[in-house]
């Protein structure tokens, strides 16, 4: 685990294959915000193949998400194609031939801790790209 990530204490992960319905596997908050991280599992090893993020703090301190926080931004974000992840990363999967994905993801901004979802993601990415000279594969830009 990133050591930016340690302090969030509101996380949980959940595991995703092919197969499975990513709207039912899905256990992230509908109201959190924050940042998720997705690993591509093969075996007992596990690979960091994109980070996420949700939320936006306003100048006042306060929070604004979206309606459906982590969940939707999970389920139905867009990525690989101007369609939702439910229907994106299976296909993704299919053709890099990936087998399960775990998905962990973290609250960052709550009544006891601020954490900046954008800025909490671009310190996994930034760590990553210190690391391996690029981003997650999944990943575009940032």
């Amino acid at each position: 685990m990133y050591k930016e990530l340690e302090k969030f204490k509101v996380s949980n992960s959940f595991t995703f294959t092919i197969e499975d319905s990513l709207e039912q596997s899905c256990n992230a908050p509908e109201a959190g915000a924050g940042v998720f991280v997705v690993y591509a599992v093969d075996g007992d090893a596990k690979e960091l193949i994109m980070v996420g993020s949700t939320g936006t703090v306003q100048n006042d301190g306060t929070l604004k998400s979206k309606n459906g926080g982590l969940y939707d931004k999970i389920v139905n974000g867009h990525q690989f194609a101007k369609t939702g992840r439910k229907y994106s990363w299976p296909a993704q999967m299919k053709l890099e031939d990936i087998t399960a994905l775990e998905v962990v993801w973290y609250e960052t901004f709550t009544a006891e801790v601020k954490g900046i979802p954008t800025t909490v993601e671009g310190q996994v990415l930034q760590n990553f790209l210190d690391e391996n000279g690029k981003l997650p594969r999944w990943n575009v830009a940032f």
